[in-house]
């Protein structure tokens, strides 16, 4: 997967200090994969990596997958076949968006990268992984390399089980938000065992543990559920004002729908004292912050604050 994925990535995690933290003795730490590539940053990387060389080595030259209107996934698909010179194809949830998608940013940057999209009904789009419905799209568009929603499956979460190194044997708890499940599934199984594993789900419902238990063995994880605000790309302005606390405080930028609710959490935890002094947390930065124009746009549109980026 030339100029998207080189053998060795080299990512920091950056050392946060915060009065909160230092009261209760913990410390904490960011493992910035926003940073690994402008475009394709955090765990998007690391699940198209695989992905991608498989598709070459049978190949296509045409990737296919599935998203909302404001998916990372979609985004990095895009600048990943873009790099790859690969064809794209983004099949797009709510057929309401195929009259707005010009003044989209995630969908007006994804088609400058080359991808064609197909909007489909919410309807057919519970039923994107049927036979009937994947016939209908290859009679369409011709043979396709199928990458899921969210970019979860086998080789996505080989891909990121890179993230951690064994220089992060030295953390007691690994955080990560979770969207589909493949990013956390990846980090469990190369986590060291006496590691615990965090999530942070973005969505409602206790489905993901089932989705997770896919894709591991070990049992060294949960997930604590408290901190989706109300669901998927849910905000309010107590999210908002933190997050742009914690860039001002920081310097890092999180997204509202994955890191910023994961931080909001992991915060809110050590307040509580739900971790004993002494521990080191890790917590993984997976990216997401393109979709940070898209929430600015529905923020104004409600009379909130922006967040800042």
């Amino acid at each position: 997967m030339e100029r998207l994925s080189p053998e060795v990535v080299l990512v920091t995690n950056q050392k946060i200090a915060l009065p909160l933290l230092e009261k209760k003795n913990v410390e904490l730490y960011i493992k910035r994969e926003d940073l690994i590539h402008p475009k394709i940053s955090g765990n998007k990387y690391r699940k198209l990596k695989y992905n991608l060389l498989k598709a070459k080595q049978l190949q296509y030259n045409t990737l296919l997958t599935f998203g909302g209107a404001y998916s990372n996934h979609i985004a990095a698909t895009a600048y990943a076949g873009q790099l790859n010179k690969m064809q794209t194809i983004g099949v797009i949830r709510g057929e309401e968006v195929s009259d707005l998608w010009t003044s989209n940013p995630t969908l007006s940057a994804a088609h400058k990268q080359g991808m064609k999209f197909k909007f489909v009904s919410r309807t057919d789009y519970r039923k994107k992984e049927t036979a009937e419905f994947l016939s209908r799209l290859k009679k369409e568009f011709g043979d396709f390399y199928m990458i899921p929603e969210g970019g979860t499956n086998h080789l996505a979460v080989k891909g990121c089980e890179e993230i951690l190194t064994s220089r992060d044997a030295v953390y007691d708890v690994i955080c990560c938000s979770v969207g589909t499940g493949g990013t956390i599934a990846g980090i469990i199984n190369s986590a060291a065992h006496n590691q615990q594993i965090l999530g942070f789900p973005a969505l409602k419902g206790d489905f993901l543990k089932k989705d997770i238990c896919r894709f591991v063995e070990n049992g060294n994880w949960d997930l604590s559920s408290n901190y989706h605000f109300g669901g998927y790309a849910r905000v309010d302005e107590s999210l908002i004002s933190f997050i742009n606390e914690m860039n001002e405080n920081t310097g890092i930028p999180f997204d509202p729908v994955y890191t910023g609710k994961m931080m909001y959490g992991i915060l809110d935890m050590i307040a509580k004292d739900k971790f004993k002094p002494g521990t080191k947390i890790l917590a993984i930065h997976t990216g997401g912050l393109q979709g940070i124009a898209g929430i600015n746009i529905y923020l104004k549109s409600k009379n909130l604050p922006k967040i800042d980026i």
